[in-house]
């Protein structure tokens, strides 16, 4: 097993990602905003993964061990809290939605690092406040620990645009469609449409920040129509897979 590293500082710092580029796995005393002002980025942890465009930040907790990954070229910010000031009382990953003002005060914030002054102090206070009020969105995908629950999201991570239904899925695994149901409720916290959802939104972002064209993506993440894919998209993420396209450089 790899050695987790331990960074007893969050970094407050801009960094690039080129596109597949990773950060393996490591731990921080404080906890960590971060946002992908191009680009989109995965946070993994042993429970699951979080995905994020320009419009989501994610929060990452003291002492979680995690992994970075980028999909397309992707600046990054990261800024570190204090570990007692946890101003949204999460003890896991969240993902946020975040407001043009948010988005300037991280951009702000990870500009230069923390040198204690009055003018520092008074900007992370607004950006904690801001924090607090940001909407936390549904942009994960929790990792299954049931043996057929874990076989069922296999089979759609392989192919996210298997048609099959929950039932059809069972078959295949050797589980009835009442026991998977009750799995993803129980286990995951969301039910089996809503984690396909959550997959194939996690791939259409990949494959949009690799420059894919809206209808291929559609099609090759299970919508039946280009239509179909862009009505989801913008209720996920406020605005249609064309107009995230040209916002990423």
């Amino acid at each position: 097993m790899p050695q987790i590293r331990h960074m007893p500082q969050a970094p407050t710092r801009t960094q690039v990602l080129a596109p597949g580029e990773r950060i393996d796995a490591h731990r921080h005393d404080d906890h960590q905003i971060v946002y992908a002002g191009s680009g989109v980025l995965a946070v993994t942890t042993g429970t699951g993964t979080w995905f994020a465009p320009g419009t989501r930040a994610i929060w990452i907790p003291a002492g979680c061990v995690h992994a970075h990954l980028a999909h397309g070229r992707t600046d990054l910010h990261l800024l570190g809290l204090p570990a007692e000031a946890n101003p949204l009382g999460l003890d896991r990953p969240a993902v946020l939605a975040v407001s043009p003002l948010l988005r300037e005060l991280v951009l702000a914030g990870t500009r230069t690092p923390d040198d204690g002054s009055p003018e520092r102090r008074r900007l992370l206070a607004v950006l904690v406040d801001q924090l607090r009020a940001a909407p936390r969105e549904p942009a994960g995908l929790p990792t299954p620990a049931d043996p057929r629950l874990r076989a069922v999201c296999d089979l759609l991570r392989r192919d996210c645009a298997d048609p099959r239904t929950l039932a059809e899925l069972g078959a295949a695994v050797g589980a009835s469609e009442r026991t998977l149901s009750r799995l993803f409720t129980h286990d995951l916290g969301m039910t089996f449409t809503q984690w396909r959802t959550q997959l194939r939104l996690y791939h259409a972002l990949r494959l949009l920040a690799d420059g894919l064209g809206v209808t291929a993506v559609a099609h090759r993440c299970g919508w039946s129509s280009a239509s179909a894919f862009i009505d989801v998209f913008r209720r996920a993420y406020g605005t249609t897979p064309g107009s995230h396209r040209r916002d990423r450089p």
